[in-house]
């Protein structure tokens, strides 16, 4: 949808893209079912799911803001119609991730 709005808005100079982020720490992981959970159990989790990702850490939300922060300056102004996967490289190198190197 992203690319076809791009396409339609660029002759008014308009320019549209978009933000994927994969695992970031923020609250939401700590609501629902895992709000219960001890802070050993917690800590498993989020080792687990650091060892898949490439980079081998889950996001901050300051990794996600300056990706927004890039595409909304001046230095992206010739970016358009792109979508920017803020994921420490899990969807371009899923089997570059730690867990799976082991």
């Amino acid at each position: 949808m992203a690319r076809s709005i791009a396409a339609d808005l660029a002759p008014r100079k308009i320019r549209v893209n978009v933000v994927a982020p994969g695992a970031t720490k923020t609250p939401i992981w700590k609501r629902g079912p895992r709000a219960s959970i001890s802070s050993d159990e917690s800590a498993k989790l989020a080792e687990f799911f650091s060892s898949a990702v490439p980079l081998g850490r889950w996001g901050e939300p300051e990794d996600v803001a300056k990706a927004v922060l890039f595409l909304a300056s001046d230095d992206s102004s010739y970016v358009n119609a792109v979508e920017l996967m803020v994921d420490g490289g899990v969807t371009g190198a899923p089997f570059g991730a730690p867990i799976l190197r082991a």
